[in-house]
């Protein structure tokens, strides 16, 4: 499904409309150059959870951030990690568990993503604007 936003505020509410379809255990898995959005989904997502969305911050420094709402939320951030450093990271303690995980630079760890991880990437097109390739759901 390839949907469109204008604005940030578009792709928080996209992303919080997937994350009232998301349930224990999903994955999702958020692809897209720098400055292309994934925290704001991130956000969007967090939020149906019932977290406030100014607690979801870009975790590059932190990588794993564990947030409790009607579920509990881990916000990943591969950005700044190698190969070596993911293996180490102990990622399958946290992916496909009793809460949702969101992954940011999820193609830094394509092998230890689930088989039906959902994946979502996210473009620019110009100004504000953003083409958002959704696949394993439907919103």
């Amino acid at each position: 499904m390839i949907l469109q936003s204008k604005s940030d505020a578009e792709t928080r509410e996209i992303g919080k409309r997937l994350g009232v379809k998301l349930g224990r255990g999903d994955v999702v898995c958020l692809y897209g150059e720098l400055g292309s959005g994934k925290t704001t989904m991130a956000k969007g997502i967090a939020s149906a959870l019932g977290i406030d969305e100014r607690e979801i911050t870009s975790p590059s420094f932190i990588i794993i951030s564990e947030h409790s709402g009607k579920m509990r939320f881990n916000h990943i951030d591969l950005y700044r990690l190698s190969g070596s450093e993911i293996s180490g990271l102990g990622l399958h303690e946290h992916l496909g568990k009793d809460g949702i995980s969101v992954v940011e630079w999820a193609e830094r760890a394509e092998d230890e993503m689930p088989d039906n991880a959902i994946k979502i990437k996210i473009s620019h097109a110009g100004g504000d604007a953003r083409i958002i390739d959704i696949e394993g759901i439907s919103l």
